[in-house]
């Protein structure tokens, strides 16, 4: 087989005690063209040879991490420890994902969320903001974790109406809109009229999901 980049030996940054080198593209492949240069990985082993993944700008991935599939790692992420990144994920800007993490599918990793310990990121999962997701976190299917939201636990997805609803540890998110538990027990005893007008005749509906939910909690 050949190879698709080759390490860069003059072009190095040390991170931990260990020298990541960049890498530079043997041949043209998905976006990338012969003599491209991307980030910084510690070893061949860290990104696969084959397929379309790539390590962009300043991204890094070292220790005993992998990025293979079509996986790309973008900006000033970081992937490494025992972490596996594959599929169509993304990896963006200052993003870090670390441990025995795993994250595949479509999933999306950005700004400066952190996925680490045994935590599980697949489906169309978006982690994101400050979000920590960790532990034994399972985040899946259309769930979005954002702002500061945190996930040590498995991650409850709700579809089928006009917002998706996800319950991390600390905070539950309907559509857009997200507020730790507490908030959200509060909020209940109001009308919770800010979806009404949006979620036409589901409104009853939303409003019984959302108080089994915290009432969980």
């Amino acid at each position: 087989m050949n190879k698709k980049f080759k390490l860069s030996l003059e072009d190095k940054l040390m991170i931990d005690g260990r020298a990541l080198y960049r890498i530079i593209a043997e041949s043209d492949f998905a976006y990338v063209k012969k003599g491209d240069k991307g980030g910084y990985i510690e070893k061949e082993s860290n990104l696969a040879q084959d397929e379309d993944c790539w390590v962009y700008n300043n991204a890094r991935v070292y220790g005993n991490a992998l990025v293979y599939g079509d996986a790309r790692v973008y900006g000033n992420a970081s992937v490494y420890g025992n972490a596996l990144v594959c599929g169509n994920v993304l990896v963006c800007r200052n993003a870090e994902v670390s441990g025995n993490a795993r994250v595949y599918g479509n999933s999306l990793v950005d700004e400066n969320a952190r996925v680490y310990g045994n935590a599980l990121v697949y489906g169309n999962a978006h982690v994101y903001g400050n979000a920590l997701v960790y532990g034994n976190a399972v985040v899946y299917g259309d769930a979005c974790v954002y702002d500061n939201m945190l996930a040590k636990d498995s991650v409850v997805t709700v579809g089928g109406l006009e917002f998706t609803i996800t319950k991390t540890t600390t905070h539950l998110a309907v559509g857009c809109k997200a507020h730790r538990l507490k908030e959200w027990r509060e909020l209940l005893t109001q009308d919770l009229n800010l979806y009404s007008a949006e979620v036409k005749g589901n409104y009853a509906e939303l409003r019984a999901l959302v108080e089994t939910l915290v009432r969980e909690y």
